[in-house]
């Protein structure tokens, strides 16, 4: 007997460097993937310096670099990076998402179905942020 897969359903916003908030434009640097039923919470983020630089150089890669690093311990739960990450996977994802004004923004929150979490974010992580830089 074949072993059927379970589909799920997630939530995803990428991950936006914005130079100049008070204007808008924004270049898509990573994605956070929520799956709220298989307790999934997970982020993929270019934090290369040198590829942040070719990708927004109107922004100091290396600070931006750290942020994008410190987001992403507090997505995955690190316990260094401060009580946010300590909250339960949905409050982290809608902490990462909540819009703001400052260089790093999430687009509004999509939905999906799919049978692997994992592996969407990556397929998400190469159609919105590399695809983007290409």
């Amino acid at each position: 007997m074949i072993a059927r897969l379970r589909s799920v359903s997630y939530d995803f916003a990428v991950l936006r460097a914005v130079p100049h908030p008070h204007i808008g434009a924004f270049v898509p640097v990573g994605v956070v993937l929520h799956a709220r039923t298989v307790d999934y919470l997970g982020m993929r983020a270019i934090t290369d310096i040198d590829e942040l630089r070719a990708q927004v150089p109107e922004v100091d890669a290396e600070l931006l670099s750290r942020y994008l690093r410190s987001v992403r311990a507090i997505c995955d739960g690190d316990e260094s990076a401060g009580p946010v990450a300590l909250t339960p996977p949905s409050e982290r994802f809608h902490w990462l998402t909540a819009p703001r004004s400052d260089v790093i923004q999430a687009s509004p929150i999509h939905e999906g179905v799919c049978f692997d979490p994992e592996r969407e974010l990556d397929a998400l992580f190469r159609t919105y942020v590399h695809r983007a830089s290409l």
